[in-house]
């Protein structure tokens, strides 16, 4: 499994990283930008009051003539100071002033308004934003004074452009370091990742890599890897104990089947009914032979050790064969079964325990498919594996009972009064855990279908 860097934990608080940043970076440049401004037009409406109060002051000493002649005095060249005065009566008609028309259509409602002017420059002819205020002096004439605010504005664009682009470059650096911290996150945890996939997979002496950062990775790992050490201390202790199991089990069965197959061949003619007992006690001990050998077997393969005697099989001839076995069982009792497959269809496992997948599932068709019913084995190679499907028209698995079909000792129906261990399924799951398979049981409407893929 790939983990996809945009679909994980860490990829998603950079981004909540990044937007945060950005916010906070927002929030700092953009106040301090709409402080600059408010700043710079307090300081423009502060010059314009103080002259203001000047010329009223004057008017109240000399009148309108005073007013005339200090506005003169003052106006000097536009480029300078780009200050703007005028003086008109109360039908707006110009007086005095360096601007030749009222800017407004009657009086302005605003406290501060604001108005444009065109000047000639040399070579050109600009337009200038004013930022103005209008008194009514005593007998109704009226008092314009204005500052031309085009600096002020240049530099409040300046300031703007300056903001947006600390926006955006802190914007850009906070998600190439999010991305970065969520790439180095995802790669340690792509790398613990594949390092339990390789465990799970047999690779039972693997350990998770530590960096060396001792960061909670790092010490998460050490837990982690002396869990896995004692784990495997634990399943050699219980390959030893079946192991050990085994032969005081295997020694045991071995002597008392010799010792009734001699009685069978050495001993004076039985009668009828102890002789059949005996060959069925026999049949017994070699059954309970062979189920001891899978069990521990299987037992092996669920400790997470390798594939033993593994080989190249053909599971369809090996399907095939089987069938053609169990043909005259099934024609015995009614039922129709069939083999298709697919050649070749080879895996890398164990003969004997393919075997013994495909016997407990053809069984189970025997054991609970009804007269007239059919059981069709099929096997199919795949890109990647290859299919095996033992399916049946009898009563089938209730998709509720399916999870537990594959535990040990659990039956269903009332076949589960017959003989047995209710072990079938179980073998079969274990068996395809060994070969690293995928088991699955569906409904085949009706009856069952079994579907194992086992890797080609």
């Amino acid at each position: 499994m790939r983990l996809d860097l945009f679909n994980t934990t860490a990829f998603r608080l950079s981004v909540g990283y990044t937007l945060l940043v950005t916010l906070a970076v927002s929030v700092t440049l953009g106040s301090a930008y709409l402080l600059t401004e408010r700043l710079l037009a307090d300081e423009v409406d502060l010059i314009i009051d103080t002259e203001l109060q000047s010329l009223e002051e004057k008017f109240a000493r000399s009148g309108v003539p005073g007013v005339t002649d200090e506005i003169n005095l003052r106006i000097d060249s536009w480029g300078r100071i780009g200050a703007v005065y005028m003086i008109t009566d109360a039908n707006f008609e110009r007086i005095a002033g360096n601007v030749t028309h009222w800017p407004f259509d009657g009086m302005p409602a605003e406290r501060w308004p604001e108005f444009e002017i065109a000047t000639i420059e040399p070579g050109r002819r600009a337009v200038h934003p004013v930022r103005a205020a209008v008194r009514t002096l005593p007998g109704g004439d009226l008092l314009l004074v204005g500052t031309d605010i085009s600096q002020g504005r240049r530099f409040a664009e300046k300031f703007r452009f300056a903001t947006l682009w600390g926006i955006g470059l802190s914007t850009l650096a906070a998600a190439l370091a999010g991305f970065w911290f969520s790439y180095k996150l995802a790669r340690r945890v792509g790398e613990v990742t594949r390092t339990c996939q390789r465990i799970m997979a047999g690779e039972t002496g693997l350990r998770l890599p530590v960096a060396g950062a001792n960061d909670e990775f790092d010490a998460l790992a050490v837990s982690v890897n002396r869990v896995l050490d004692r784990l495997e201390e634990q399943a050699v202790t219980l390959r030893a104990t079946f192991d050990s199991t085994a032969h005081d089990l295997r020694a045991p069965l071995h002597r008392l089947r010799t010792r009734m197959d001699a009685l069978l061949r050495h001993s004076p003619a039985l009668e009828p009914a102890v002789h059949e007992s005996i060959e069925l006690a026999l049949r017994e001990v070699d059954h309970l032979q062979r189920t001891l050998a899978t069990l521990l077997q299987i037992a092996l393969a669920e400790s997470g050790a390798p594939l033993a005697s593994a080989a190249s099989v053909d599971v369809g001839d090996l399907a095939a064969e089987l069938v053609e076995l169990f043909e005259p069982v099934a024609a015995a009792q009614g039922l129709a079964l069939a083999c298709r497959h697919e050649a070749p269809a080879s895996v890398q496992g164990n003969r004997q325990l393919l075997a013994q997948l495909l016997t407990n599932l053809i069984e189970n068709g025997l054991k609970y498919v009804p007269a007239g019913g059919r059981i069709e084995v099929a096997v199919r190679r795949l890109s990647d594996c290859v299919r095996l499907t033992v399916s049946d028209n009898g009563p089938g698995i209730a998709s509720h009972n399916r999870v537990r079909a594959v535990q040990p000792f659990v039956r269903f129906g009332p076949t589960s009064k017959q003989e047995g261990s209710g072990l079938g399924l179980s073998l079969v799951a274990a068996i395809v855990r060994l070969h690293r398979g995928r088991l699955e049981l569906q409904s085949n409407d009706p009856g069952l279908k079994v579907v194992v893929e086992l890797p080609a």
